[in-house]
């Protein structure tokens, strides 16, 4: 019996533009040294850096001005789908389970999303969830198995009553191999909003 839910966030609840920072930093000229910058983006997206010095190192060394470098950075979000805000709203309020977020999110996009869905929206969304879990807050990201771990103990889950939603499939069979259930969503032709309708929860 599920009693437990945990969303991922980006491509389950926002709508992502996968492509777009990768077209964007290209049209910068941000062609070289790919392995520094996932390490660097990874750093940055688990918090060990902060947002200034992520920004100042593509601004120092590329020579591109901040704006450029948030605008590119933040290409990927698109937009919040207000029935699935509903969906996540009803869910929360029928009490039948504990919701979790859980998302690799940096601060530069948390912002962007603050800003552009608005204070109320943003509260609304957040709201619905018992813990909220970015991984720049947490220093820690998917898959890594201590990721998964940490929402389990901190909040004494039953991983065999907890139910995990993500995009993508090496975070859910991360969760998966830890007994928890998973849905590997696939944003191009499967909506959240359907969550209660699988046979996990029929």
């Amino acid at each position: 019996m599920i009693k437990n839910i945990i969303f991922d966030f980006g491509d389950v609840f926002i709508n992502l533009d996968k492509e777009a920072t990768n077209k964007q930093l290209l049209k910068l000229q941000i062609t070289e040294n790919y392995e520094e910058l996932v390490k660097l983006c990874c750093q940055y997206e688990i918090g060990l850096i902060s947002t200034n010095k992520f920004i100042s190192f593509f601004h120092n060394k590329y020579n591109i001005s901040k704006k450029d470098i948030i605008d590119a950075w933040n290409a990927i979000l698109l937009d919040f789908p207000q029935h699935r805000l509903l969906f996540l709203k009803q869910l929360a309020a029928s009490k039948k389970y504990q919701l979790f977020l859980l998302s690799n999110t940096n601060e530069l996009h948390i912002t962007w999303i603050k800003n552009t869905w608005g204070e109320t929206t943003y509260r609304q969304f957040k709201n619905c969830f018992k813990q909220f879990y970015l991984s720049h807050e947490i220093n820690l990201r998917k898959p890594d198995k201590n990721c998964y771990e940490f929402v389990l103990h901190k909040n004494n889950l039953n991983p065999s009553e907890t139910f995990f939603i993500d995009d993508s499939k090496e975070n859910t069979d991360a969760a998966q191999a830890l007994g928890i259930k998973v849905w590997n969503i696939n944003p191009k032709t499967e909506d959240v909003v359907n969550l209660l309708s699988r046979k996990e929860f029929i």
